[in-house]
This record gives structure tokens, sequence and C-alpha cells, in this order.
């Protein structure tokens, strides 16, 4: 033993305390691993620095355990982080196998993640993503050598702790000795589940003592379940804002938390939402095979919305397009008024050609818009969110992409063009503007959001749903727990086979919007109002049972009608270049359609012996440059160059017809080539 009154202890005395030997002490103070000090060309260790390193440098069995760390008491964490260790903590002490804990957006499901294992793991933490964004965000709050590491920047471990840990790797390189020095190993599942000889089978049933599993929701599918099943003694942790899922699979765990949306809005972790629907007047429709034209009010358009094929003609039409528009960029117009931010929209489109027709109305408004999509070029998509984050972008129009994982704050107004029909794809999509630009400052300007849609799609049905999911309604978790009826599968824009719809059942000429209904996302109901000024009472000093008597004179925020934006106007040359370029993409797209109805390859040569006198590269061609030499005919045999505004709307209407005589020709020359 050695005396700890003393100052500073010599090498040879500090050796001995530890029980290791001088080389050893030697490297590890020379790495900055052990508190050390070079006095008179010698070093020095303090005694009790000594102990402190002891704490810490148990083996990974007993890290969690044996470190000191600030959870409770700690004003670096949010309350649910806090709230949700507790319930976590109280659960696998009492010898539970699988928790669920739902958080929203924004309120700091991988800070959680980083402060589960404290006092409750026995050994090393797996942690599973969904995808590789959420991995790299999740490896970078885990790594102490990054100065902005989550338990550095919330004060869970101090810096003589995190000399000795807790360590995290990834599995895209090195190999299991590396796993084998780290306290939490970080993976998205298809790194797990696709090659499993490379990783999987690696790692022994005991290997890893706790499981916490990011998005929780896809967690009933069988690459995370051969994952999970992997280690039966683990303790599992399933975090989640959206405790469910839309293939009939239940997620799995017991739910021992919950934290509210209207909570995380109260404290300013997400922002304050408005759920906004273009609710026209009149409508002016016809319908497939019909060439007349009907006039229906809103109460028409109200009782036909939950019917597909109407919802779907609704957010495919242009008018109905350019009204989501107008009034998403009066929003945020709004919003930046009030700001030195750049707020920016989010769109969602229905498929590739329709995210570039919605592009080609923004840039006509004057807003810079890009279109990304999962079939984009990784290198293109980078391009795009990196226009996005440097404030190139006033519109970023999404084709499944962007979703769990992304953040970007400055995304406040949500444009949704497509009619989702289920909850969960609808609130993921949302969560990408519920994230605030200040942190807990629930009424900043900056911290307010809208979604904006058309009342003929029905989702304000999906948000009645969520706010039966955020009241805990007990029928609503009895359909969730049975299965939800699946997400209908995106419109087709290949060919190669694949028959598709070339007349839409439902074409909209016209709507007169004045108004706009609105309502909250999260109900700001009384509770929540109370909750918010007992908190600024309380700060102030004052008793919280004023806050009573404040409400009742603050009166409540609900549903309400407002003016729509008044149509904006486009420069005539510029009306002109997007119908150009629209009639482009509609014409690829029906071509597309054509081929795929005729049973006719896009790549394939058949149209040298269908029409000989074609000269094109492929079946596409072909039968793109037979629609545009149709539309030519309609409009009189006038060239491209001179066509007015007027010929392009001609042609974009009649585009539907003539693509369906093309369809009956190529089947007409097929059974004549093959008689």
């Amino acid at each position: 033993m050695i005396d700890k009154s003393l100052q500073w202890i010599n090498l040879d005395q500090a050796a001995d305390y530890l029980k290791i030997g001088k080389t050893k002490l030697y490297e590890l103070a020379q790495n900055n691993k052990i508190p050390a000090q070079k006095l008179d060309k010698q070093w020095r260790f303090k005694a009790a620095d000594l102990d402190r390193w002891v704490s810490v440098s148990k083996s990974i069995d007993e890290y969690f355990k044996s470190v000191k760390y600030s959870i409770e008491n700690n004003d670096g964490l949010r309350e649910p982080q806090k709230e949700a260790y507790k319930k976590i903590y109280d659960y696998f002490k009492s010898g539970g196998r699988e928790a669920l804990v739902q958080l929203p957006v924004g309120c700091g499901k991988s800070g959680l993640a980083a402060i589960s294992p404290f006092g409750i793991a026995e050994g090393r933490v797996l942690v599973v993503t969904p995808n590789l964004t959420i991995c790299d965000e999740m490896k970078n709050n885990l790594d102490i050598t990054h100065r902005k590491c989550f338990w550095r920047r919330s004060g869970v471990l101090d810096e003589v702790d995190m000399r000795s840990g807790p360590y995290a790797t990834t599995l895209d390189t090195g190999n299991i000795s590396v796993c084998d020095d780290s306290h939490f190993v970080v993976t998205n599942v298809q790194q797990l589940s696709t090659n499993i000889d490379k990783w999987l089978n690696q790692f022994s049933p005991d290997y890893f003592d706790m499981i916490i599993i990011d998005e929780a929701h896809h967690g009933a599918a069988d690459s995370w379940q051969r994952v999970v099943g992997h280690f039966p003694a683990a303790k599992i942790i399933n975090l989640t804002a959206t405790p469910f899922r839309s293939d009939f699979k239940e997620v799995t765990g017991e739910r021992i938390y919950r934290y509210p949306f209207s909570s995380a809005v109260a404290k300013g972790y997400i922002k304050r939402l408005t759920a906004v629907y273009i609710s026209p007047k009149e409508v002016i429709l016809s319908f497939k095979d019909e060439d007349e034209k009907h006039t229906y009010s809103l109460d028409d358009v109200l009782a036909m919305k939950d019917k597909d094929w109407f919802s779907r003609g609704i957010a495919a039409s242009e008018e109905c397009n350019k009204s989501i528009i107008d009034n998403s960029i009066q929003k945020v117009e709004l919003l930046r008024n009030e700001s030195s931010i750049k707020h920016q929209i989010i769109a969602a489109a229905m498929t590739i050609s329709h995210a570039k027709k919605l592009k080609l109305l923004y840039e006509e408004r004057n807003y810079e818009a890009e279109v990304i999509s999962s079939d984009m070029p990784e290198e293109e998509q980078r391009r795009v969110i990196s226009r996005l984050r440097s404030n190139e972008l006033d519109v970023i129009i999404n084709v499944q992409m962007l979703g769990e994982g992304f953040d970007h704050p400055q995304l406040s107004v949500a444009a949704i063009f497509t009619p989702y029909r289920t909850l969960k794809p609808y609130l993921q999509f949302i969560g990408r503007v519920m994230r605030v630009n200040h942190q807990n400052a629930p009424r900043d300007p900056d911290n307010y959001g809208y979604i904006v849609t058309h009342a003929g799609m029905n989702l304000d049905t999906l948000l009645t749903q969520f706010k039966l999911f955020e009241k805990d309604d007990e029928a609503f978790w009895a359909e969730i727990a049975g299965g939800m009826e699946p997400e209908p599968p995106l419109p087709r824009e290949t060919g190669d086979g694949h028959r598709t719809r070339l007349k839409p059942q439902l074409t909209v000429h016209g709507e007169q919007v004045d108004e706009l209904f609105e309502e909250p996302f999260v109900d700001d109901d009384e509770a929540l109002r109370l909750h918010e000024l007992k908190e600024i009472l309380e700060a102030q000093g004052f008793n919280s049972s004023l806050a009573e008597k404040l409400i009742r004179d603050q009166g409540n925020e609900s549903s309400h009608m407002t003016a729509a934006a008044y149509p904006i106007a486009v420069q005539p040359q510029k009306e002109l270049e997007r119908l150009r370029k629209q009639l482009q993409i509609e014409v690829r797209s029906k071509a597309k359609a054509v081929l795929g109805n005729a049973r006719l390859s896009i790549v394939g040569q058949d149209h040298r012996r269908l029409f000989p006198d074609l000269n094109a590269n492929n079946n596409l061609v072909a039968s793109i440059v037979m629609l545009n030499r149709a539309l030519k005919k309609i409009n009189n045999e006038a060239e491209r160059d001179d066509w007015t505004k007027e010929n392009y709307r001609t042609a974009i209407e009649a585009l539907p017809n003539v693509a369906s005589d093309l369809v009956r020709r190529m089947i007409a020359a097929k059974g004549a080539k093959d008689a």
C-alpha cells in the first residue's frame, strides 16, 4: 500500500500499487490512457487519480456497472431521456427481457441509446440501426474521440472516466478483434444479416449482453429477427417514435415508457406544426371516358376523398398541385419574414415523373427546387443534399427518400402531393419537419412549421388516427396490435411488361380556392398549455395554480378557416418553358406505360420488326417518336418551336388518348406479324 496523503508517487510505487508492470504503466502514461505528469524528467502520479483509473479500467463485463456516471439529476439530459432511463433500469432489474420505448423525433433516441447500458449491462452492447445514415449518426454520438460525443456534451461521463472508454466500433472495417476491445458495436441490420458468415456467425450467443434496436418498427422483419435470435439471453431495448407496422407484424417488446408528442412540443423538443388543407369552394371534374365536365362543391369533394381513385386523381392533378405549391410558398415566406433562417420546403411526390413536374411548377414561381429519389446515383443524392444544406435550395422534392435519420431543421414546411393510406409513412414524412431550429424554445418563431396538402387526398383521416395514437386510445392500440392495412404500392413508371393505366379515372380542369382549413398537428389542449404555463410561472417564482386563470384568459388554439394564398403570378416565358419541359416528361412516362401495356421491353428491338420505317435505337425511343408525331398532328403539324402555351396544353390533355391509340396499334402490329 502507499501513503495516499502524498502529493505525488513515482513510477515504481504506481506500478506496484496497480499491480501492473512498469513498461505497461509507462505505455499507458505515454498514450494518455492513465493520468500522469512528468516532473523533473520523471513520471509522477497522484494516488487519487490512480484509484479513479482503476474504477474505469475493469473488464468490459464490469465496465457499465463500475464506471461513475451522472444521469438522474443531470441537467444536460432531456426529460424523456432521464424518465425513460429510469423505466429501463427498473424493468431489467426486475427481470425483464425485452422493452419497448416510444420517443418522438427530436427527443433524443440516440442519447437514450448512449446512456441505457449504465448500471444495467453486464457486457458489450450491440446497437442495430435500419440504415447507414442513422448508423453513422449513432457512431458519432458514441465516439469518445469526438469532441461532441453525447457523453461529453451532456456531462454523463467526465474526461477522466472517458480515458478508458467506452469504446465504440462499427463493422465497416477491421475484424472481430476490434469488437473484442469495444464496449459498443454499432451496425446497420444489413451488415449483420446479409452475409451472416462474415459477421453474425463469428459472435458467440453470449457475446452481447444488451441489444438496442433503433427505429424498432423495422424489428419484426426476418433480417432483424435473425440478428436478435442469435443472442437469446441478451437484454433488448426497442426504440421508436412510431411503434406500429403496416405489414400485419407486431412490434415486439413490453411498452414500458411513452413520451407524448404534446409534451415534446411544450418543451420545445419538436416544432409546433399546423396541418393546412386546400379546401376548394368548387372543383371542375371529368371522369374516365367522359368528355362532359361537372362542377362539385367542397362537400362533394369531402364525400369522395376516401376513394383511392379519387385521392390519387387529386394528387396527380396539375390544378391541385398548383394550389398546394402556392400555399406552401406562402407558409414558408411567412416563416422567413419572422426569421433570419432560410426555412425550406420538403415535398412528397408519388413518382419520379410527378416529382419532376412539381419541380417545374416551383421553378416557374422562382423557387429553386431539386428532386431526390432512391433511383438516383449516390453521388447525385449527395449533391442534392449538399445544395439543401448550403441554402441553395428552397424546395427538395422527395420520392421514397430522406426517411428516418435525416436531420435538417430548416425544413419547416411539408408539402404533401401523395395520398398516404397508412399512418406510418405519413408520420415518417412529417418527421422531416419536426426538428427544431432552437432547442428548448417552444414559442420561438423558428420552431413553427406547416403541413400543406389538399382536402381531397383524405390525409385528415391519418391526422385523426395520429391523435388517437397520441391520446393512447385503447381502440387504436387494439387495431395496431392486430396489424394495419398495408400501404398501397406507388404507381409504376416502368414498362417491361408491367401494365399501367393510361387514362386517369379523374381529371381536374380547375378549382376555386378561397379558404384553407387549418388545425394543430398536436392538440393544443388545456393540459398542454397548463404544462407550458406552469413551467413559465415556476421559473418566474409564481405559484403554478395561477396557470388556470391564464389559460382562461388566453383562449384555445383550435381548428379554423383562413384565407388561401392568391395564385402566384407567372411570367409567360417561364410558363411556356415549363409546359415544354412538362410535355417531355409526360411523353417519356407515357411511352414507358405504352410499352408495358403492349407487353414490350423498354430496351428491346421489336420496333424494327413492327415499324421498320422508324429510325430508333430501341422500343422506348420508338414509342417516344410515335407519340410526338401524333401530338404534332393534333397541333396541325406545327413545328414544336412555334407552339403556343395553348398548343402545349392541348398536347398534354390529348396525350392519354394518343397513348391508348398507340397501344392498340402496337398490339395489332404484333398480331399481324405473328400471324
